[in-house]
């Protein structure tokens, strides 16, 4: 596989990843038990931790990449 192959497969398993950590610990300002100014929704998270949350998704994207390259060098599955 090319190096471009490589990269498709690393943005769209970072991709699922991502949308899959994005409810990791986020809590609405209606769960949050504080007050909010009129307007804002109440559903909406406090804090997202949005830099947080994508460097874990790149952890854990690289550790399945890692195993999509070894699957791949190694000729572990066949495809025929």
């Amino acid at each position: 596989m090319t190096i471009a192959n490589h990269l498709v497969v690393f943005l769209v398993c970072w991709w699922l990843v991502f949308f899959m950590v994005l409810p990791w610990g986020v809590k609405g300002h209606h769960e949050s038990g504080e007050e909010y100014e009129a307007g804002i929704e109440p559903g909406s998270p406090v804090k997202a931790n949005i830099g947080r949350k994508m460097l874990i998704t790149t952890g854990i994207t690289t550790i399945i990449w890692a195993m999509f390259w070894a699957v791949m060098a190694f000729d572990l599955i066949s495809v025929n």
